[in-house]
């Protein structure tokens, strides 16, 4: 399950295709005002080229579901959202309503591998000192609490052994000017969230749960940023190895992890210096075993 894919250009769509190249079969949840926009993607061929698979195939996703995790349940979202035009008619949208659709189409433990590509600040462009408490409290809500919720209420639909992965950024730990909204403190909770969930999930459910810090990608979301392109071509310059980052190298690193190659890291935080084309991930970071 790859929840946060609407386009080809993302992580979450790397992944998901890393995934399916593996022998996954591969589910996806998208926000109900690109959900539309994502399937004519899909029905029209325009995004044919890149669900290209090495035998020729073309990437299938067994369901596309509907998917705001900003609400945990029906019940959170205010009327303006369930009466919205892109909400009112795709079902229930939620978290919780995830959850009871995938036991609904594939019985009651059909998970054995979930993805967090998820993250939303309304006020990203402002300064943290200029962000309102409402766009801050959004930015926590959707790009890191939506974790806890995914594990809360998918973990008991994973099978031991199954893994958790989220996508955190370096702005957690250091000044990134730009990038603001306070999606610097929500990338900073989901990386101290995966190491809380990492004990209790892997307590509770046998699970691991991960996150990789990989670095800029130059991806339709990241636009919103405003300066994306500046933030890839300073990477390039200065990073071990100066090629720009590719989507696909952080989709190969996610697939290992997710994998049963990498049973024993849970609560580990994947910091890029540099992910090799060959899709392996350096400075391992913030403690395995959580």
């Amino acid at each position: 399950m790859v929840a946060g894919v609407a386009d080809d250009g993302g992580y979450g769509f790397a992944i998901a295709k890393a995934l399916a190249e593996a022998g996954a079969t591969v589910c996806a949840g998208t926000w109900p005002p690109a959900l539309n926009i994502f399937l004519n993607l899909l029905e029209r061929g325009k995004i044919d080229e890149s669900r290209r698979m090495p035998d020729g195939s073309l990437l299938q996703f067994e369901k596309i579901y509907p998917l705001d995790a900003a609400y945990d349940t029906l019940a959170d979202a205010p009327e303006e959202i369930r009466g919205n035009k892109r909400y009112k008619d795709v079902g229930d949208f939620t978290v919780a309503g995830l959850a009871q659709r995938l036991v609904q189409d594939f019985g009651e433990r059909p998970l054995d591998i979930v993805i967090h590509s998820l993250a939303n600040g309304p006020e990203v462009k402002k300064a943290l000192l200029d962000t309102s408490r409402a766009g801050y409290l959004a930015a926590v809500s959707v790009s890191a609490y939506s974790l806890v919720s995914l594990v809360a209420r998918l973990g008991p639909l994973t099978r031991p052994g199954g893994s958790f992965l989220s996508l955190t950024y370096m702005a957690s730990e250091r000044v990134v000017p730009g990038y603001g909204g306070g999606m610097s403190s929500a990338k900073a909770a989901l990386e101290s969230d995966t190491r809380t969930l990492a004990f209790e999930a892997g307590r509770k459910y046998g699970l691991r749960v991960n996150t990789i810090s990989a670095g800029p990608l130059a991806s339709r979301a990241a636009s919103a940023i405003g300066k994306i392109e500046r933030m890839v071509e300073y990477y390039a310059a200065n990073a071990p190895l100066t090629e720009p980052l590719t989507a696909r190298e952080v989709g190969t690193t996610a697939a290992f992890l997710a994998s049963p190659w990498a049973p024993g890291s849970p609560g580990d935080d994947l910091r890029r210096q540099r992910v090799p084309r060959h899709g392996a991930a350096v400075e391992a970071g913030l403690g395995a075993r959580g």
